[in-house]
């Protein structure tokens, strides 16, 4: 009987114990969930424009064109690369969808690119040639990775080309001539987004010039002959660019 009796006593503490053990829990604090992370994602669509800067090498080929009277008859005076510098700037527009990326542009250069070779036809004359600009107005389609775009260009190429020979004992200038060469020309580049508006990138161009005959005049303008000239140009630039537009879009 007391050991019933100290049993219930206990049963009765115990239940009323546990109502005050659980008022002294502190309540579970409420936690908002975190927002979804958003992730930034480069948009190249929009007008731009921007200046650039490289060195180039135009590999130029004369051949005399013989004047003994036989058609077409041609004799090689050898051939030279004339390089240099060149600055310059380029306007243009791209839009981008999904990953893809099309452009269209028009580009405007100054250049220097000079050489000169010794004519294997008259060894006292030097045959010197020159580019002092060049344009190229091409189409683009590239490949984005977010702010990284690789594209592949092509489209037409003219340059201003000047020609002359001169004496090598003296030094005089024989005969002289200029043109403006149209053409074509391919290339590709790299394109990197720094900031939200402005690109920095590198681009290699090949322009395909053909062939022309160029006739010369003297410096008192009587004519002096003529040679059918060959020439290819390739060149590579650091390219800056800024571009309007939209330049992010937020991806969940």
């Amino acid at each position: 009987m007391k050991k019933i009796l100290v049993g219930a006593i206990g049963a009765v503490a115990l239940s009323l114990s546990a109502p005050a053990s659980a008022a002294d829990l502190a309540a579970r604090p409420y936690v908002k969930a975190p927002p979804p992370a958003i992730a930034a994602v480069y948009d190249w669509s929009g007008f731009y424009i921007g200046i650039n800067g490289g060195g180039g090498s135009a590999h130029k080929c004369w051949d005399f064109v013989d004047s003994t009277g036989v058609p077409g008859s041609l004799v090689g005076e050898g051939c030279h690369n004339a390089t240099g510098g060149t600055v310059g700037g380029q306007i243009g527009y791209r839009w981008q969808s999904g990953q893809w990326v099309f452009g269209a542009e028009g580009q405007g250069n100054w250049a220097d690119f000079r050489g000169d070779n010794t004519s294997a036809v008259f060894p006292t004359d030097r045959n010197r040639s020159r580019i002092d600009a060049f344009g190229l107005i091409t189409g683009q389609v590239g490949y984005a990775w977010n702010n990284v775009l690789f594209y592949v260009k092509g489209g037409a190429a003219v340059v201003g080309d000047k020609y002359d020979f001169f004496d090598i004992p003296t030094g005089a200038l024989l005969a002289s001539a200029n043109e403006t060469r149209w053409g074509g020309t391919v290339g590709a580049g790299l394109e990197f987004g720094f900031a939200p508006n402005w690109s920095v990138g590198v681009e290699y161009n090949h322009l395909f010039l053909g062939h022309r005959t160029i006739g010369f005049t003297t410096p008192g303008g009587i004519a002096a002959g003529s040679d059918r000239i060959s020439q290819d140009v390739d060149m590579g630039l650091v390219r800056l660019n800024y571009r309007w537009g939209g330049p992010l879009i937020a991806k969940y």
